[in-house]
């Protein structure tokens, strides 16, 4: 049986196994197993290949490692449990934007105190855009029930859909950036996710309590860890049946 997750992320990367082969220093026929045989590789190898499709390992080959193993590595891919939003150093946020290059990704129904709190934070993910990162913004439509009802469990009625329409006012300065998006979602959140490349901030949501008093889990990509990935999966899902904003295409 043909390994067709490899596959397909090789051809979305334009590499052919001769490439994969010449990166990692292996007979380009052991690429070719890898693929045709869904043989699994090394996991030095499984990192490598994982790196250059811009995949995670746990997705190409999700069962190299024992459900056991992989409950371990999870684990670990917890940095830092904070009690409440506020906890979170403030300079965190900062820090980990700064150091993203590849992948940000902000899930939420405002977001607000993002661009509120930190003067830096619209110019810098504008540079990370023009400098070919890429930078998703998915928020809550302002018309949507799901909105109004969070508005209503934290007792603050319409002012959650005007958040939604301040954060877009900040925002209006990644308007034009080749690589930057924002998107309306019209779905229930369990979680509000922060993504910088491997690292995460997931701000979850507790019935009747603004999210900036609920905990917040700070987490680390791991080869083998299944947390991380599982809060990408969530994320991928409100994307795919979000409406942009802008681009409009």
């Amino acid at each position: 049986m043909a390994n067709e997750r490899l596959r397909d992320a090789m051809l979305r990367n334009g590499l052919v196994p001769a490439t994969i082969a010449e990166s990692l220093g292996v007979d380009p026929k052991t690429v070719e197993r890898w693929i045709t045989q869904d043989r699994i590789p090394y996991p030095k190898h499984r990192h490598a290949i994982a790196a250059l499709v811009k995949e995670s390992a746990t997705y190409l080959w999700p069962n190299a490692v024992s459900g056991e193993r992989a409950a371990e590595v999870s684990k670990s891919e917890v940095v830092q449990i904070y009690p409440r939003r506020g906890a979170v150093p403030a300079d965190l946020w900062q820090r980990l934007l700064d150091q993203a290059t590849g992948q940000i990704g902000l899930l939420a129904y405002a977001g607000l105190f993002l661009p509120e709190q930190n003067p830096r934070w619209v110019e810098t993910l504008r540079l990370k855009a023009a400098g070919g990162a890429k930078v998703e913004i998915l928020l809550g439509d302002p018309a949507s029930s799901h909105v109004a009802q969070r508005g209503a469990d934290e007792g603050i009625g319409g002012a959650m859909a005007s958040k939604v329409h301040n954060v877009l006012a900040f925002y209006k300065e990644l308007r034009g950036e080749d690589n930057a998006a924002i998107y309306f979602h019209d779905t229930t959140l369990y979680n509000s996710i922060y993504r910088f490349d491997d690292e995460m901030l997931v701000n979850t949501h507790l019935y009747g309590t603004p999210a900036a008093y609920a905990p917040v889990l700070h987490l680390r990509r791991l080869p083998g860890g299944e947390i991380f990935d599982n809060y990408v999966a969530s994320f991928n899902r409100v994307l795919s049946h979000a409406q942009a904003v802008w681009p409009e295409d």
